[in-house]
């Protein structure tokens, strides 16, 4: 009898530990919400400027980078697919937040959409992509993952980022790249039926495919007993989620301030909205590439580009019709030729079902490339 009392006490203290982040995204949403105009009123000054926008991203990011760490152990639990499938959705809800937020902030950015979707699949399938495969391959010779699941993801992958993202180029008006609204809602029940149906192969009918075929070593379902329940995991996941949710629309701010007082470059809204939804996403890839588990790694990175063309932009495009504000998809240019090369680089990469280092290196020489174009524009 004396031994009950102790573990609650032990589990309340453990839980603080591990969870005191969100004490700190909500004391954060609470300061913004209470003290927004005092916060906000002196971004003219570079250096309280900096601050905002450092105290945003970081906490913004860490409650986003919580979500994956609670979107893990619910994988663990439930296995492939759906503990990614989770995980790729709530960072997908993250993403469309984020762009809706900076979308209805300020002035009307056409290309922020765009510039972000384009910013996602170059961070995700070349710089996530090179740095598990490079690294994951740096102490063996080859990794494997399920053939027919890459090809599932690619095959799904490639039209919707053609029809999304090359497509309106070429289908320009003559009042330019903004699309009618027929063409939006084609193009959106096109998005949203190819990943309903991807989703019924996934997690139906299908669901061997996004398995780990090649890797010996399953031991998970035996520790499952001692890691307990599935629904605080599930509970804490959306309770990070609440702060993002508010925080991300303050976040607009600095950012609108950057782009229409200082002149920056329109795709930075774009790359800094990338940047929150993939870091945590590609921290969990590379730590599965790096323990052999290349098919997590595939699942999470062809899994979270296909849920960013898939969800958002049929997401901005509803937003786009709701409050007026204009979306351009086409790319251009440079832009043009790199996701095309992109694209054809990934089918050759999971062709053959096994990966070694000189992909990885691939992948991030055209990551590098895509930094470079950044700065050229």
């Amino acid at each position: 009898m004396t031994d009950g009392p102790a573990l609650p006490a032990v589990s309340a203290t453990s839980l603080v530990r591990e969870e005191w982040f969100l004490g700190v995204s909500v004391a954060t949403s609470l300061a913004f919400l209470v003290f927004q105009e005092q916060l906000f009123g002196r971004l003219s000054d570079p250096l309280w400027f900096t601050v905002v926008f450092v105290w945003l991203f970081a906490v913004v990011l860490g409650s986003a980078l919580s979500v994956v760490r609670h979107a893990d152990h619910l994988a663990e639990r439930l296995k492939e697919p759906y503990g990614t499938l989770i995980l790729t959705l709530a960072i997908t809800s993250i993403e469309v937040m984020a762009i809706s937020a900076v979308m209805l902030h300020g002035e009307n950015n056409p290309t922020l959409a765009r510039d972000t979707l384009f910013a996602v699949v170059m961070i995700i399938l070349n710089g996530m992509v090179g740095l598990s495969l490079l690294l994951g391959a740096w102490r063996r010779p080859e990794q494997q993952h399920n053939l027919q699941g890459a090809n599932a993801y690619l095959g799904v992958i490639v039209p919707l980022a053609t029809l999304s993202l090359v497509m309106p180029t070429f289908l320009a008006g003559p009042g330019g790249q903004h699309s009618s609204a027929p063409r939006q809602l084609i193009l959106g029940i096109i998005s949203v039926g190819l990943y309903a149906t991807f989703l019924f192969l996934q997690a139906g009918r299908h669901r061997d495919y996004f398995t780990d075929d090649g890797n010996r070593h399953e031991p998970h379902g035996e520790r499952l007993p001692h890691h307990g329940p599935v629904w605080p995991h599930a509970i804490l996941l959306f309770a990070y989620m609440g702060p993002v949710v508010f925080l991300v629309e303050q976040l607009a701010r600095p950012i609108d301030y950057i782009i229409e007082t200082l002149h920056a470059p329109a795709a930075f809204g774009g790359v800094v909205m990338a940047i929150l939804v993939a870091t945590p996403e590609a921290i969990s890839a590379v730590r599965a590439s790096i323990a052999n588990k290349l098919q997590r790694s595939v699942n999470i990175f062809l899994g979270s580009v296909l849920s960013t063309i898939g969800l958002t932009v049929p997401a901005m495009l509803v937003v786009s019709q709701l409050y007026g504000h204009t979306v351009t998809l086409g790319l251009e240019g440079g832009d043009l030729v790199m996701l095309l090369l992109t694209l054809a680089v990934s089918i050759i990469t999971f062709a053959s079902g096994r990966t070694h280092l000189m992909q990885g290196a691939v992948h991030l020489v055209l990551f590098l490339t895509y930094v470079l174009l950044i700065f050229q524009q």
